[in-house]
């Protein structure tokens, strides 16, 4: 191995920790998606066991030896599932913001309605009016926000079907 392809040990320790944190990562799934993961034996009762220490000084002992299992196997399969997993509840929060933005937009500005219908063809306009002209009465009122709620559950309906 020539000076050139030698790792420094702070990359060593990186890596090392980046590994630690990618077992830790799995520590926290659930038992079902433990199980979804092609992962060696010795590192799944690992991940097991380390569920049920308690103990600060031991969790952080096994989380260790987690992390020395993590270096004998390939992680990249194991990074590729994690982000499968968290990729559902991304796109969730991602639709989650989109629909309470457009919400937002369509109760301040009536002109946003058209540019909505525009970029969402598929949207019922005139049901999307009527509930937007409710929701500021109601607004206006002090009533409960029944038809706010139901202006984001209409826009969710459309950007969960796009």
């Amino acid at each position: 191995m020539g000076r050139d392809e030698r790792i420094s040990k702070t990359q060593r320790k990186k890596q090392v920790t980046a590994l630690q944190d990618l077992g830790e990562e799995l520590a926290r799934l659930t038992d079902d998606q433990l199980a979804a993961i092609e992962l060696p034996d010795i590192l799944r009762d690992a991940l097991l066991e380390v569920r049920r220490i308690s103990a600060f000084e031991a969790r952080r002992r096994q989380m260790q030896y987690i992390g020395k299992i993590m270096r004998k196997v390939d992680a990249a399969p194991i990074r590729a599932a994690l982000d499968t997993f968290q990729a559902a509840p991304r796109r969730e929060t991602a639709l989650h913001k989109r629909a309470d933005s457009w919400r937002e937009r369509l109760l301040a500005d009536q002109a946003a309605l058209t540019e909505f219908v525009r970029e969402y063809p598929e949207a019922d306009g005139p049901q999307l009016q009527k509930l937007v002209d409710t929701a500021l009465r109601e607004r206006a009122g002090g009533r409960p926000p029944r038809a706010f709620r139901q202006i984001y559950q209409a826009l969710r309906v459309l950007f969960d079907k796009a």
